[in-house]
Parts: structure tokens; sequence; C-alpha cells
């Protein structure tokens, strides 16, 4: 049931789609249905343990499952979605998002025997320009469908050297290189833990992360983001 005061705020205050910018339906987040429709979806939930996101991680991290929901590519429509969390102080739209690819996953198991949720931090600073980690956004939107506990204190971030935006994939792991620390705060061993972030590229964000925590626990490990880059 909709709330007479949600339709009146809908109706004082349209929302705009993220990807088209037409008006919202009042049952609609963050997508239009047409939009929601041509959402260039992976199909990842219905095979998480071979997958080529998966793949993307072998040989470098243990993965049990890796999953996104769309593929992403800059400067496509699908892409105002991730600007729009990043960017354009939308938190709202990350928790909204993290839900709707919790709901999409669900049906298929992708959440079966994960203990935690580990959202890939950012630095304080960045965190503090930004006012939120959309990555963490998204987790408790999944948190909210899966009903899995989130952690913030197992891993953090020490530097940001810049944006893995145009660098190569030597780049990309150079750049991420020593920037995560373990903080020993959280019992991770034998836990089956799931990362979270917004977009995976190379993967070298995850693996960083995944890097550090595993010099402190041995646990199991999978992987779910918005985005994904073929």
């Amino acid at each position: 049931m909709i709330s007479f005061w949600s339709r009146l705020i809908d109706l004082i205050a349209p929302r705009p789609c993220m990807v088209c910018g037409c008006r919202l339906a009042i049952e609609e987040e963050v997508l239009c249905a047409a939009c929601n429709l041509h959402l260039p979806r992976t199909g990842f939930a219905a095979n998480a343990l071979d997958n080529p996101m998966a793949r993307r991680f072998w040989a470098r991290i243990p993965v049990e499952r890796a999953g996104a929901l769309f593929y992403y590519e800059a400067g496509s429509e699908a892409s105002h979605i991730i600007h729009a969390m990043k960017y354009n102080n939308h938190p709202e739209a990350a928790t909204a998002m993290g839900r709707m690819t919790a709901e999409e996953f669900l049906p298929f198991g992708f959440f079966q025997g994960i203990d935690l949720i580990i959202p890939v931090p950012l630095t304080r600073k960045r965190e503090r320009q930004r006012g939120y980690n959309q990555s963490m956004a998204i987790a408790e939107g999944v948190a909210e469908v899966a009903h899995i506990p989130i952690v913030t204190n197992a891993v953090k971030r020490n530097t940001f050297v810049s944006s893995q935006t145009r660098k190569s994939l030597r780049e990309r792991m150079e750049n991420v290189e020593n920037a995560f620390e373990a903080t020993g705060k959280a019992d991770l061993e034998g836990k089956h833990i799931l990362v979270i972030d917004d977009i995976v590229t190379s993967g070298a964000t995850i693996c960083a992360c995944v890097n550090a925590m595993r010099k402190t626990a041995n646990f199991k490990v999978s992987i779910l983001s918005l985005g994904v880059v073929k």
C-alpha cells in the first residue's frame, strides 16, 4: 500500500528517471518501466559460479560466486545511474538499486551461505567530500532484501591516488596496491563474505581489498556489483 503522504509528496516533488529523465510513477524507483526493461542485464544471477565476471578474478583471489546487475559502458544510458549515485548526491538511488539487484539474484540462491557483507570502503577524506560511500549505500539495499549483516570495520582504505578510469590493467593494479588495510576488528575467520562495489572493471580494487583482509583471516569470498565492464 502506498500512503496518501507518499502520493502527495510525489505530486509536489515528482521524481525523474535517472536514465531518461521522465517522471517516475509512484511505485517506481530510480528507473521508469521502459528504462528498466532495456537495462543491459548480464544474466549472471543464473550462473554465478562461472561467468565472465567470475573469470576475471580466477587465479587472483578465490571467488565462490560473482555477479553484476548490468553491463556498464561509459557514456551509455545505464551509466547515468552510476554517475548520479557517485557525483550527484543520490545515495538513495544506490540503495534502491541494491534492493533491485538483490531481488533479482535472490531466487537463484546467490546469497545462500553468505555470512557477512563488506562494502568496498572509501578513504575518510573522500567519503567526507562525497558525504557517503556509494558501495555502502548499495550494500544497505542488498542487506535489506537478503537479510545479511553489513560489516564496516573489517578493512579500511588508506590511500586514494587517482581514479581508475582510463588506466590499463597494470596501472589499475599499481594504483590500488597497498591501498587497503585489514583492521583486525571483525571476525572473518571461516566466514563467507560478500564484497560489494558499484562497478567492476579490471577487478583490481576488489582484489586489493580482499587480499588485504586475507592477511589476517581465511574466508570464502563472493562479489556483487551493480555494473560490470565487458
